[in-house]
């Protein structure tokens, strides 16, 4: 199996994007002389090295139904490009539709979604206690199962490519040590940590530090944003609130810069700890075990409640599993993650 063009479905979500890098570096292995195209969302595409893909087309129609029009020019776009496979990181019909329309020989994806028939390569999902628990075992093992990679390869940490050059670029923004903090979460706000909380955990780990507080987030967290930036300067430490202002990309750059990071369940979380930043999530609503920050800097904190995880966007009780995590817990482990990190 030989492959000149590739292209690969993006999945949608920051956070998944990060945990799917080890199936690009695989696929990348497989094929390096191929031209290896990514399909993605805006707001993911500024994840993507270029040391993994060659270029980068952007997914700009409508989600759903509602923008058949532009889903159909992207498939005529793609089939003018001539590419001699498809493979689908993403689980929807829909991209197993454009790649079908856009006439690619060969589709590759896990039949999910009712899509089957659609691929030329429809691989079964994984059953439970098959494949590790972890997302990016998911993305791999597809791979496997289709025949690009022989067998499911270890991954003890995912890691974004060219580190040192994104930690170099983030420190022209932040000068000095400074500690990222994302109060945010976009899939709802049972995964949300207490702002109060967040703002003691950035006083405590700032002041031990001499550090300064760089808060993170989408521009609709400005506000939950600023509240923690704004009680982090009421104790008399320097905070900037980053919320709305930067890419992905800046995002990222400025990430790597941090002395550490903390963090709900959320895409910063899994881009924090992607490069190599001591990195602590607090957990409560979602299952750590599967969407889980990895390595050996980062650090999952979580109480067990009884109804924890539940999956949902929001709590409709009385969000016990948050409130159970203290701020001197989570800033003892970022302290000591720290500590590890400068050994």
């Amino acid at each position: 199996m030989n492959f000149n063009r590739i292209l690969i479905r993006a999945t949608n979500w920051v956070g998944d994007a990060v945990m799917s890098v080890p199936a690009l570096e695989q696929i990348r292995a497989r094929f390096p002389e191929a031209h290896i195209a990514v399909l993605a969302r805006p707001w993911v595409s500024g994840l993507y090295d270029k040391s993994l893909i060659d270029e980068i087309i952007p997914f700009q129609a409508a989600k759903g139904w509602s923008d058949l029009r532009g889903k159909w020019h992207l498939a005529g776009r793609l089939r003018k490009m001539n590419f001699d496979a498809a493979i689908l990181l993403q689980n929807a019909f829909e991209a197993a539709a454009i790649v079908w329309l856009a006439r690619i020989p060969v589709r590759i994806g896990y039949a999910r979604d009712g899509r089957g028939l659609l691929l030329s390569d429809p691989i079964v999902v994984p059953k439970p206690g098959e494949i590790e628990d972890h997302q990016r075992y998911y993305y791999l093992e597809m791979l496997r199962r289709a025949g690009l990679i022989e067998h499911l390869p270890e991954v003890p940490a995912v890691r974004l490519p060219g580190i040192p050059f994104l930690r170099k670029e983030g420190r022209k923004r932040l000068d000095g040590l400074w500690i990222g903090v994302s109060p945010g979460a976009a899939y709802g706000t049972a995964k949300r940590w207490l702002p109060e909380r967040f703002a003691a955990t950035a006083v405590t780990v700032a002041t031990a530090l001499g550090a300064q507080v760089a808060v993170f987030g989408s521009p609709d967290e400005r506000a939950l944003c600023e509240t923690v930036a704004g009680q982090v300067r009421e104790a008399g430490l320097t905070a900037a609130n980053f919320a709305g202002e930067t890419s992905l990309s800046e995002f990222v750059e400025m990430a790597a810069a941090c002395q550490a990071f903390v963090t709900n369940d959320s895409g910063a979380m899994h881009v924090a700890s992607a490069l190599g930043v001591p990195t602590v999530a607090v957990f409560g609503a979602t299952d750590h075990v599967a969407t889980g920050p990895t390595g050996p800097l980062a650090k999952i904190i979580r109480e067990q409640v009884e109804c924890s995880p539940c999956l949902l966007r929001e709590c409709p009780i009385d969000h016990r599993c948050m409130k159970a995590v203290t701020a001197e817990r989570v800033a003892g482990e970022v302290l000591e993650l720290v500590q590890i990190a400068r050994q």
